[in-house]
């Protein structure tokens, strides 16, 4: 409730405020008089000419959270049955998920209003890698694939054991991957091409990391024939 702010005699400010202040014991709420809030919050949509589905909905969802900690503070010891518990429990789950959600609102707002409709994610080198292949590779061909990428690594001229003055990092040749992936090279040949194999063995590596994160798939139609990227 962007625009509206609750003022009574013991508080003045968001609403979402003063349920943050009661949840954390920094405000009795013995001391809140709910008909002071729903009395100002009605005076509130009297003066705005149209009220958002979405105020109100919101104001629902905090005022009934704010009754349901007046009522267990006025009744402690209160019996309730089985199914009033069960519907407390719900509405406790209900105004938790409401909190968890409510950020969210603000955020694609502004892609709204800048009118992005979509969202790519950045790359995750720290989140724990999963590898969910494509419907049609198998192990098998996965193996006969890379097989015939190390036969190729054997007919490479032997280099010399000179360490290369610059180290090749991975995230660098798994920014090269996606780049060359958006100019339509999509070929693993054409990837290590003139390389060295110091540097495919990094693309290698790269390619899988970038497997593994679900950003890209391979392909393979035949046996031995070239792995062909793409970008999910």
């Amino acid at each position: 409730m962007k625009n509206y702010e609750l003022k009574t005699e013991k508080f003045s400010g968001p609403i979402e405020k003063l349920l943050e202040l009661i949840e954390e014991r920094k405000m009795e709420i013995a001391d809140l008089s709910l008909s002071e809030v729903v009395a100002d919050f009605l005076n509130y949509l009297k003066e705005i000419e149209e009220a958002e589905p979405r105020l109100l909905a919101d104001f629902v969802v905090v005022a009934a959270r704010l009754i349901l900690l007046k009522s267990k503070a006025l009744l402690p010891n209160l019996k309730l049955t089985d199914e009033e518990e069960k519907d407390i429990k719900d509405l406790e789950e209900r105004v938790r998920r409401y909190g968890e959600f409510k950020p969210a609102i603000g955020l694609f707002k502004k892609f709204y209003e800048r009118k992005e409709f979509s969202v790519s994610r950045p790359l995750l080198f720290s989140q724990e890698p999963i590898f969910y292949p494509a419907e049609n590779i198998t192990i098998k061909s996965l193996e006969q694939a890379f097989g015939g990428i190390f036969k190729e690594f054997q007919k490479l001229t032997l280099e010399s054991t000179t360490i290369e003055s610059s180290l090749i990092k991975l995230e660098e040749k798994i920014e090269e991957i996606i780049e060359k992936i958006e100019r339509g090279i999509g070929q693993f040949s054409e990837l290590v091409k003139e390389k060295s194999r110091t540097e495919i063995i990094v693309l290698f590596l790269a390619l899988l990391h970038l497997l593994k994160d679900q950003i890209i798939e391979v392909e393979q139609e035949e046996k031995f024939e070239d792995i062909m990227i793409k970008k999910i």
